[in-house]
């Protein structure tokens, strides 16, 4: 299988610190890897040497001639009151069907092409850029934090483009699931060098788990072992008669060797304050409108939360989440109507960009301590700052020294301080690490306040959220399923957005459109029909691969302990016993998905014609 990128023996210092230690990896044509990391581990500077955009102190990097690479930019490079369209015909040379076509995939349709990219929310600047990606033809992406400021329909979207590229790729991202679904191999940067795992992030991390656990049994076995040879050469030594026992058991002692394991990274352990609690309602509603003064966003909401709920505030950028948090925590005035908060309930509120504005010139330690109650000891805020990382010195750091991911953690931490009993979160995840963002999902899990949060990191959501507040088309409700409903909602709207994209990016551009390609418009139904059954049978011969895969090694592995058992039958143990029968029942699991997943591409072939 070809190369496109190799990197050998890749060294990165910023100052006396190597982020890089002699790193070597190399991207086939269908490479689909997920790179994790803690931040600053080096995540972000790997990609910047491959693309050129930086160069490393030492080693090769080698681009082979056929590899054309895509990133998405974390810079806007939108000129002033440029339309979409404009901008992608502008940036990628492509002709404006080319670009509504794949705009169209981002639900960037019809109005929105005309729209000033300046107008719109973050998140769909996100999708313009993802577009100008994919329009320059790649077979190699690098996608940098692509999730962060995404809504959960753009994510799906992304998803399933990406389940059906055909080239490689590279992503950067600390959420889990869109790495799960999206990734067949995974990439681990911790202390300069770089782990290559053939399986999504959920089997390596098992798998770490698995190393660490069985390297620490094996070193203590080990070392139980020392300790039983060192007792009997003491005894033995200076007896004429066992002399020479006790020098072979000199010689296996000295032969004897531990596995060398590294204190894990410091991982945070977050400790949520407990607040007062008592029953009834915390929040109640009464025909509001939201908005700003030039215009309404959404009104008429009438629900009310009880007092530890756990709230995820969910829909689409631009729909107006963030304007409902806003005005909840009483930074926007309501248009209309009224809302209440129960007896004596204080908020605190982090908004997105929060981070950005704590004082710079104040240290950890003072930003902490203003934050906190007025009877917070100052243990109390040293061990508030270790649960997020921030140990020893590293409260006297200045603000102004801190990434975006550290600035993120002290603000977390000065909100919990506060001890209030509502906690108000836009986005808390964003520039969070990988470990990071689990820990404060499990914390604020056992959190006994209310919460409302907005968030579309679908595994934080899962630990954190208790009920649902769907924000969409001028409407705020609850939800009245639970968070994989609505997920499974939001799948099933995508994949008829999807499958509707070349109509709808071809209706919008009409005033261009030539009276041939009404015919094409015609044909779109049905031509989007059978590329969406290519798309699901991409998907199902993707996932019947890893099924194979998965039995082979069952299999494997089930003859190996069998090959044991008959070189040894006296060390057949109860654990190998318990692992036989697990390894059946994956075996027999895996056999009847791998069978339902060939009646179904049969079921597509046939729809097909192939």
């Amino acid at each position: 299988m070809s190369t496109l990128i190799q990197l050998t023996d890749i060294h990165k210092a910023y100052g006396p610190t190597p982020v890089l230690d002699g790193v070597d990896v190399q991207f086939a044509r269908n490479d689909k890897a997920g790179l994790i990391g803690r931040n600053g581990s080096g995540k972000s500077t790997l990609c910047k040497i491959i693309l050129g955009q930086e160069e490393p102190d030492g080693g090769q990097v080698s681009v082979g001639p056929s590899a054309r690479v895509s990133y998405l930019e974390q810079r806007d490079p939108f000129e002033p009151d440029e339309t979409v369209l404009g901008f992608l015909m502008r940036y990628t040379g492509k002709k404006d069907w080319q670009c509504g076509k794949i705009a169209g995939r981002f639900q960037l349709k019809n109005d929105l092409l005309e729209a000033s990219i300046s107008s719109l929310p973050g998140g769909y600047q996100t999708r313009v850029k993802l577009t100008a990606m994919l329009l320059r033809g790649p077979n190699f992406l690098i996608l940098d934090e692509p999730t962060n400021y995404l809504d959960l329909r753009t994510l799906i979207l992304l998803e399933r483009f990406l389940c059906d590229f055909s080239g490689a790729f590279l992503i950067v991202s600390h959420d889990r699931e869109f790495l799960k679904r999206t990734c067949e191999s995974t990439l681990e940067i911790e202390r300069g060098r770089l782990t290559r795992f053939p399986g999504d992030v959920e089997a390596y991390l098992h798998f770490r788990a698995e190393r660490r656990e069985r390297d620490q049994r094996f070193n203590e076995n080990v070392e139980a072992k020392r300790r039983h040879l060192q007792r009997f050469i003491n005894k033995n030594r200076v007896r004429e008669s066992t002399a020479s026992r006790a020098q072979s058991k000199i010689k296996q002692l000295a032969k004897l060797e531990t596995i060398e394991i590294e204190h894990a990274v410091s991982t945070a352990s977050i400790r949520m304050p407990q607040v007062e609690t008592r029953k009834g309602t915390a929040f109640r509603c009464e025909d509001l409108e939201i908005g700003y003064p030039e215009r309404t966003v959404a009104g008429g909401i009438r629900f009310e939360i009880e007092r530890g709920e756990h709230v995820a505030v969910l829909g689409d950028n631009g729909q107006g989440k963030t304007t409902f948090l806003r005005t909840i925590a009483r930074e926007l005035e309501p248009k209309g109507g009224s809302y209440q908060w129960g007896h004596a309930l204080e908020t605190s509120y982090y908004a997105q960009h929060v981070y950005a504005s704590i004082d710079e010139t104040l240290d950890v330690y003072t930003h902490l301590e203003r934050q906190a109650t007025a009877d917070a000891t100052r243990q109390h805020i040293l061990e508030m700052a270790g649960s997020f990382l921030f140990h020893g010195d590293e409260v006297e750091k200045k603000v102004r020294y801190l990434s975006g991911g550290e600035r993120a953690r002290v603000c977390l931490a000065g909100m919990l301080l506060a001890k209030r009993a509502v906690l108000l979160l836009d986005e808390p995840t964003n520039h969070l690490d990988f470990e990071t963002v689990e820990a404060l999902g499990a914390a604020l899990r056992s959190y006994n306040g209310t919460i409302f949060f907005i968030s579309h990191d679908r595994t934080f959501v899962s630990m954190v959220a208790t009920s649902i507040v769907d924000v969409k088309d001028g409407h705020v409700r609850l939800y009245p399923g639970d968070y994989g409903q609505y997920v499974h909602r939001v799948e099933q709207e995508a994949a008829a957005s999807e499958a509707d994209a070349g109509s709808s990016s071809r209706a919008g551009l009409t005033s261009r459109s030539t009276a041939g390609e009404g015919a094409v418009a015609r044909g779109a139904t049905d031509h989007a029909r059978r590329k969406e059954l290519r798309s699901r049978s991409s998907r199902l011969k993707t996932r019947g691969r890893k099924l194979e895969e998965a039995m082979a090694a069952y299999e494997a592995e089930k003859g190996e302990i069998e090959s044991h058992y008959l070189e040894n039958p006296t060390g057949y143990s109860k654990q190998k016993q318990t692992r036989m029968d697990e390894l059946t029942r994956l075996l027999g699991s895996a056999e009847e998905e791998w069978i339902d997943l060939q009646e179904e591409l049969e079921g597509i072939e046939v729809e097909l014609g192939d």
